[in-house]
C-alpha cells in the first residue's frame, strides 16, 4: 500500500523560506514520479513541480522557478520541496502526489496523494 506523508508546512513571513518533506512507503519501483501540487482557498489544486524518481529529473510550473527546488534522499524515500524567496501568494495547502512514469504536470494523472501540508506567508 502506497503511503505519502508530508510535513513542514507553517507560517512564514514574505521572503522566508520553507522546506517541506514527502515520506513515501510502498512505492516498490523508481519508475515514479514524484509531484507537487498546491492548492488556495477557494482555488484548484494546481501543479507546482515534479521529480522523476529513477533519472531525478525536475520539473517546475514558471511561477517557481528559481526559487523552489525538488530534491529527494532515496535512501529515506523522502522528497523534498525547498522553497526560497516566498509570497503571499505562496499561500496554500501543499500536496505530493506519485505516478508511475513518464513525467505529467496533470493533476488527474498521479494516482497517490498525500493529505497535505499547510504554507502561509505573511505580507
Amino acid at each position: 500500500q502506497v503511503q505519502l506523508v508530508e510535513s513542514g508546512g507553517a507560517l512564514v513571513q514574505t521572503g522566508g523560506s520553507l522546506r517541506l518533506s514527502c515520506a513515501a512507503s510502498g512505492l516498490t519501483s523508481s519508475s515514479y514520479t514524484m509531484g507537487w501540487f498546491r492548492q488556495a482557498p477557494g482555488k484548484e489544486r494546481k501543479f507546482v513541480g515534479a521529480s522523476s524518481w529513477g533519472s531525478g529529473r525536475t520539473y517546475y510550473e514558471d511561477s517557481v522557478k528559481g526559487r523552489f527546488t525538488i530534491s529527494r534522499d532515496n535512501a529515506k524515500n523522502t522528497v523534498y520541496l525547498q522553497m526560497n524567496s516566498l509570497k503571499p501568494e505562496d499561500t496554500a495547502v501543499y500536496y505530493c502526489a506519485a505516478r508511475l512514469l513518464p513525467y505529467s504536470n496533470e493533476r488527474d494523472r498521479y494516482d497517490y496523494w498525500g493529505q497535505g501540508t499547510q504554507v502561509t506567508v505573511s505580507s
